[in-house]
């Protein structure tokens, strides 16, 4: 789990994006082309969908527009994560192998880059497609089924939280637990992370290529979370649009108004560049053109929040690492906007928090369920809501139910889970962090009832179906991986989703655009709504009983089932269709216990198949009485590099539900690089403490041999404060370098950017910068170039850097000779001036992966 440190709050998030360039450079490169629409050109036409949206949402010019907009502070905060990830990138997308698969090249990262990313992973997340399914609904069956299909199940997202105040806990302290479900991707879309300077320290789930910690965090003395408050905060509007010798105009309430359109080429991997039209309306971007020329309709413009107002609420970012009280947190999300988010919180005060946080436009009723025409008054937006919030006496939950945000929607989870956990939770008055997990991975499922009550009065039933009735009456309810009648549950529930499907085959074959296909799906909507379904009166032809007994019928004829999680698999999505490991590896079983509407909820499309997509992207449980108590998961491990140690190394305890410790041992002795290296010993490079390294730092630097450092006139103290200054910035890092535990040599590496010899140079992305002092003492022969050969090893593979950049004194022969010997090119003489004003004639000189490998290392 990284555990980041660093001088300053700048320098800190500098380092945050450095360490998700190494570990998820794929992810955050491809999210950065999903913002910018640019991912088809890589993944081929599978992507050339998302792509048309992207660029026609205006995603891009959104986050620029939202970046413009933030006070000069945050501008620069963001702008220090952004030149991280830039200098890491390089060696990060080395480390990738996605980046050699597809032959991505990698591009600078604008400083509104986070904004675009956060844009991309959120803008479907409020669920606005679902206002085309239910225009289409209306059209063909009429006003009154346009909540037919209401789901009140996982449609976009789904999680869940509960605060446990100090009255029902052990400690007499707050604890704030829970887990976000989420599609499990891989790389995952929460990575565990630790971000410590002297301002403060925090703890929490980050989502790579956002700097701070917008969802989870615990900064010591306050803790919070979130769940998706399933507002409706985005409109669909009908467009009239057409064409005069020099514009597109829409109609709008004040009548014929100019719209902005300009054309673009999508370009695809494999096949021919589409040209898109991207035009922009008063209501917003048009996402679907259909038949809207010429003043017919057709046209679907969206509107939303960020692009209205030109603020995405990336204030709240840095200001939630800063806080130490529930009020903090409370004013930090005063500026959040979306997506709009119920937040629970508790500070090791007493206080506690349970507010909705975001903002939703005041409009009529009908723009939440269905498209409405742009040139009707009654739908425009009249300023944004008061949102709701709640004081807190007792246990709160919050599970995307219709509660706290029910004025915010019209569709919510189903009651289940919330009820459940509050059951769980209010049932003792004496729980601690370790009893988190028998609520993440409780299985009851509390939606099967309405199922099988369907199964009471039927007769005339084979002898297999009644003995399956009574094995299903019997039943727990509890989805465990190893349970068959679970099993049969389940394909009893597919088998009469299926059958209910068929009567809604006049709703197939939508004519909406690429990208919104998955929501036009009769399947899943019956699939999600069928508690509704079976209990509506709208539909009095369909005898639901006869569907059941059907469907008892087959499953009976078709038993016996195997265990649920024979079936019920865990299958992470992966923009390749990758393997989750690698070829050497042995793979896991990956069965699971729960289902969508249980506390362990792991969602499949119940009509089509067991196996699992969406579940919990991470579980934690911080401890206001002890942060180093506090415990936490995700499904797979802090690295998104296949191969990589941490790719997947937490995946057998989320399997089954447990929780890890969410501090690990801290100290730098036991961090850092090994490497065993055949007729030498075994390499340790480790970072270099200042003040419990200075005495061998002292005697190094102002050594004989150290003529060239320059440090020899410098007192014990002016050593000390240099590197008690090197130590707190992100740029530069200071190691010693052990040979079995001997002490050996001092390493000093830099970004070049950020230090005086990058202006006396051509850097190239990526460049790390090397300075290397072997210490006095007898060294037997091959001793320099096996330890530089170790080096470039620490450097290519472990930080992942393409090019090592060395600046030797010019009149240094010896280690100008010695890098000449090592496979280095020599690059150019140049003059480096300091701060101090004093300058070195220095000699460049390069190595890189290709150089080291087909040049000869001599000893």
């Amino acid at each position: 789990m990284p555990q980041l440190e660093a001088g300053d709050p700048l320098a800190l998030v500098y380092l945050q994006g450095v360490n998700a360039a190494r570990d998820r450079a794929w992810q955050i490169e491809l999210e950065r082309r999903r913002c910018l629409g640019t991912t088809a050109a890589f993944l081929g036409v599978e992507a050339v969908g998302w792509d048309v949206f992207a660029r026609q949402a205006r995603l891009a010019d959104t986050a620029r527009r939202c970046f413009e907009a933030l006070d000069a502070a945050t501008q620069e905060w963001v702008s220090a994560y952004v030149d991280g990830v830039n200098h890491a990138l390089p060696g990060g997308a080395r480390r990738a192998p996605e980046f050699a698969e597809t032959g991505l090249t990698l591009e600078k990262w604008e400083p509104w880059t986070p904004l675009g990313i956060w844009l991309a992973v959120h803008i479907l997340f409020a669920g606005f497609p679902s206002k085309l399914w239910r225009t289409h609904v209306a059209s063909l069956l009429g006003d009154e089924a346009l909540e037919l299909f209401s789901s009140e199940g996982p449609h976009g997202a789904g999680s869940n939280g509960w605060l446990i105040p100090g009255s029902h806990t052990a400690s007499g302290a707050a604890i704030v637990a829970g887990d976000p479900h989420r599609y499990v991707e891989s790389p995952g879309v929460y990575q565990q992370i630790r971000l410590t300077c002297p301002e403060y320290d925090v703890l929490g789930l980050a989502v790579p290529g956002i700097p701070g910690l917008a969802h989870f965090g615990h900064t010591g003395t306050v803790a919070w979370s979130i769940t998706n408050a399933m507002a409706d905060y985005q409109d669909l509007y009908a467009e009239r649009l057409r064409r005069t010798s020099t514009r597109v105009e829409a109609l709008g309430p004040g009548g014929w108004k100019p719209a902005t359109a300009h054309a673009e080429m999508v370009e695809v991997a494999g096949a021919d560049p589409i040209e898109i039209e991207v035009i922009e309306t008063d209501r917003g971007p048009v996402i679907m053109s259909g038949a809207g020329e010429d003043g017919a309709e057709g046209a679907v413009s969206l509107r939303y929040p960020a692009r209205v107002s030109g603020r995405l609420g990336f204030e709240a970012m840095e200001r939630l690492l800063r806080a130490t009280s529930v009020a903090d947190v409370d004013a930090a999300f005063d500026g959040w906007v979306e997506p709009v988010n119920v937040v629970l919180a508790a500070d090791t005060a007493g206080g506690l928090l349970h507010r909705t946080a975001g903002v939703v436009p005041r409009r009529d009723r009908a723009n939440m369920l269905r498209v409405v025409p742009a040139w009707d008054a009654g739908h425009e937006w009249n300023g944004w809501l008061d949102l709701p919030r709640a004081d807190v006496h007792g246990p709160a939950v919050m599970a995307n139910a219709r509660e706290l945000a029910a004025p915010l929607g019209v569709e919510f989870a189903a009651p289940y889970r919330a009820d459940r956990i509050r059951e769980l939770v209010n049932a003792r008055d004496d729980w601690s962090v370790d009893d988190m997990p028998t609520i993440h991975r409780d299985t009851y499922l509390g939606s099967a009832g309405s199922v099988l009550d369907l199964l009471t009065g039927l007769t005339d039933l084979s002898a297999q179906a009644i003995a399956l009735r009574n094995e299903l009456f019997a039943w727990d309810r509890r989805m465990d991986a190893d349970s068959t009648t679970a099993s049969s549950y389940a394909a009893l529930r597919k088998a009469l989703i299926s059958r209910l499907t068929d009567h809604f085959t006049v709703l197939e074959n939508a004519d909406v655009a690429d990208i919104f296909t998955p929501w036009m799906d009769p399947l899943t909507h019956v699939s999600y709504a069928l508690e509704n379904l079976i209990a509506t009166d709208l539909l009095p032809q369909i005898n639901v009983s006869w569907l059941a007994r059907e469907a008892l019928e087959e499953v009976a004829a078709n038993g016996p089932r195997p265990p649920w999680g024979e079936t019920h698999q865990l299958a992470p999505l992966h923009a390749l269709r990758g393997p989750l490991f690698a070829p050497a590896e042995e793979p896991i079983d990956l069965g699971l216990s729960g289902d969508h509407h249980c506390v362990m909820s792991t969602s499949s499309l119940p009509g089509l198949t067991d196996v699992c997509i969406r579940a919990s992207a991470a579980r934690y449980a911080w401890d206001l009485a002890d942060r180093s108590a506090s415990r936490w998961i995700v499904p797979l491990g802090a690295s998104g590099v296949l191969g990589d140690p941490h790719h997947h190394d937490q995946l057998p305890l989320w399997l089954n539900g447990s929780l890890a410790p969410a501090l690990g041992p801290t100290t730098r002795e036991n961090s850092g690089f090994h490497l065993n290296v055949d007729n030498f010993g075994t390499v340790h490079i480790g970072e270099a403490d200042p003040e419990r390294d200075l005495d061998l730092i002292h005697e190094w630097v102002t050594a004989d041999r150290a003529v060239f450092w320059g440090m020899q006139s410098l007192s014990r103290d002016e050593i000390a404060a240099t590197y008690r200054f090197l130590d707190s910035v992100p740029t530069h890092h200071v190691y010693v370098i052990r040979l079995d535990g001997a002490p050996v040599a001092l390493l000093q590496t830099y970004d070049p950017q950020a230090d005086p010899a990058g202006a006396a140079y051509d850097i190239e992305p990526g460049d790390l910068g090397v300075q290397l002092l072997i210490a006095s003492g007898d060294r037997r022969p091959g001793f320099t170039g096996h330890l530089i050969d170790a080096l470039a090893t620490f450097v290519f593979d472990h930080l992942g850097h393409p090019r090592i950049v060395v600046e030797p004194d010019a009149r240094n022969a010896a280690a100008v000779n010695r890098l000449r010997r090592s496979g280095f090119t020599l690059g150019p003489e140049s003059k480096i001036s300091y701060p101090d004003g004093t300058t070195k004639a220095a000699q460049f000189a390069f190595l890189t992966r290709t150089t080291r490998t087909t040049r000869k290392v001599s000893p």
